[in-house]
């Protein structure tokens, strides 16, 4: 497999690492929502967005270079619909109990007429051999973004069709010796009601919105002009905080919620001269959490790299230098969703006294 002169290892899930060491220092903590067209089929046309997705391609390689250099642990919550390279067998798959949505066009399994039959003639829906060439870098973690970009708050879904969906999503074949206990929500809607089934299915965290009221989960149609604007400026001057976070001396839940601290937007040319101000946000907060020995959480889409790759990767390679420079100042730990609640399970039975915060 061609890996763009990344070195080859065993294509399977590397966590030891991290199970080895007790967060005491602080940790930055990457989570990429992996999703291809699949992400957003009920937002753009092919026409409006397909660059984008194509970009992928070439944006996973480039990123995963970046984390191979600077020893960066990530979590690539997946899409499970992508993880094949075939319709048919994609087909063969599909949950039990397919979603309910009043909104229908929030479901991709009434559009399958708009897939080709494999991946080298559709690469915009599937995405296998991307799936293996992230598992060939160490300390990738493959979670799950469920299986169809399931909806946990949109209307006329219920638990017993989310069930269906996760329970899919983790017998997907490719990712069958694969320990699959990181989860994301798509649209970061998150439903405590769901918790529950997301234990008993062996999800040991998820990442929850930041702790703000213009963060706060909601349905598709019921996101505010008022909060999207808000939640853009505050990616250039600090407004709500740098949202990091420690999971203290009690528990955080089962699963863990190892919520975000912010969303990597990607490079916009209208936006060109605030560059600096975004960058400047990123690394206060990085900063932030290294000094109190506490978890910075960035994420965003390997989609939003699709395009202008050049600039996104030169942003990120700035962020991850000054990872870098706290990992050597402050001993800040790279670490993915995986080990951060592995690590808070040996955190708890060996060294109880011992709070994530160093204050």
């Amino acid at each position: 497999m061609d890996m763009g002169g990344l070195t080859e290892v065993p294509s399977v899930q590397t966590l030891k690492k991290g199970r080895e060491k007790v967060i005491d220092n602080g940790a930055f903590l990457i989570s990429l929502d992996f999703e291809l067209n699949w992400g957003v089929h009920d937002v753009y046309t092919k026409e409006q967005y397909g660059k984008n997705i194509l970009g992928v391609r070439q944006a996973i390689p480039e990123m995963l270079a970046l984390f191979q250099q600077y020893d960066i642990h990530a979590t690539w919550a997946t899409v499970g619909m992508l993880c094949f390279t075939e319709k048919k067998k994609l087909i063969e798959h599909f949950p039990a109990l397919l979603p309910s949505y009043i909104d229908q066009n929030f479901s991709p399994y009434g559009k399958m007429e708009n897939l080709s039959e494999n991946e080298g003639k559709d690469p915009y829906h599937f995405g296998e051999s991307l799936v293996h060439q992230i598992l060939q870098v160490p300390y990738q973690e493959i979670g799950t973004h469920t299986f169809s970009h399931y909806y946990c708050l949109e209307n006329g879904q219920d638990a017993d069709q989310f069930r269906a969906d996760l329970q899919a999503a983790l017998n997907v074949p490719c990712l069958e010796n694969l320990d699959i206990r990181s989860l994301v929500f798509p649209r970061n809607q998150t439903n405590s009601a769901y918790l529950n089934i997301c234990k008993e299915l062996g999800i040991q965290s998820y990442r929850g919105n930041e702790k703000n009221w213009v963060y706060g989960a909601s349905g598709y149609k019921d996101r505010s002009k008022v909060k999207r604007l808000i939640r853009l400026m505050d990616c250039y001057v600090n407004i709500t905080g740098h949202h990091t976070f420690n999971l203290g001396e009690e528990s955080p839940g089962h699963p863990v919620n190892l919520q975000s601290s912010r969303f990597l937007r990607p490079y916009n040319p209208k936006l060109k001269t605030l560059e600096p101000m975004r960058l400047n946000r990123i690394k206060k907060g990085v900063e932030y959490a290294a000094r109190r020995g506490e978890i910075y959480h960035l994420w965003w889409h390997p989609h939003n790299f699709g395009t202008h790759l050049e600039e996104n990767i030169s942003f990120l390679r700035k962020i991850l230098d000054h990872v870098s420079k706290m990992r050597e100042t402050y001993g800040m730990q790279s670490m993915n969703m995986g080990e951060v609640a592995t690590n808070w399970e040996l955190r708890k039975a060996e060294r109880p006294h011992i709070s994530f915060n160093s204050d």
